[in-house]
């Protein structure tokens, strides 16, 4: 079905089928639920909290156990915020979180594996066109700044990667 369809079906229906069909889809599809749930009550700084709490267990796990470090956590948050529509100073801002708690973790402990470092420079380089594109650069030029000048000071591999992103 074509939306041009969509809007003919739903221009023939009255108030009370259309409030019916919408209360059908809330209770039916968990993304329609949580659209609404999200539009109505947004608390967005709930969301970020959740999100930075679970992106820093993947480094320093709460149990105790080996730190999984998986930047798809993180990427499936961000995924999520912009489906909801959530500020983009907020994405910018976990975008970036990501990248520093990856910092903080090989601050105390080496990680030989290439892959990691190339998936923290595709983040950042990500992170950096988000911010660019949504003209937010001077809220979060510091933080950029102060990611590439960490990644040199650790001799991430890649590090001048960072640079020139900045640039």
């Amino acid at each position: 079905m074509s939306k041009k369809d969509l809007k003919e079906y739903l221009q023939q229906l009255n108030k009370k089928q259309l409030q019916e069909q919408i209360t059908d889809l809330y209770t039916r599809f968990k993304d329609v639920k949580e659209f609404y749930d999200f539009a109505f009550n947004p608390q967005e700084n709930k969301l970020q909290e959740e999100c930075k709490f679970k992106i820093s267990k993947e480094y320093f796990p709460v149990s105790g156990r080996k730190a999984k470090m998986r930047r798809s956590v993180a990427q499936k948050f961000i995924r999520h915020f912009k489906k909801l529509g959530v500020e983009p100073n907020l994405i910018a801002d976990v975008m970036l979180y990501q990248i520093e708690i990856a910092i903080t973790y090989t601050s105390e402990k080496y990680i030989k594996q290439e892959a990691f470092y190339k998936s923290m420079l595709k983040s950042f380089a990500e992170a950096v066109t988000y911010i660019n594109e949504n003209a937010i650069r001077n809220d979060f030029n510091d933080r950029l700044i102060r990611i590439a000048d960490d990644v040199a000071e650790q001799n991430w591999i890649g590090w001048r990667g960072f640079e020139k992103l900045i640039k």
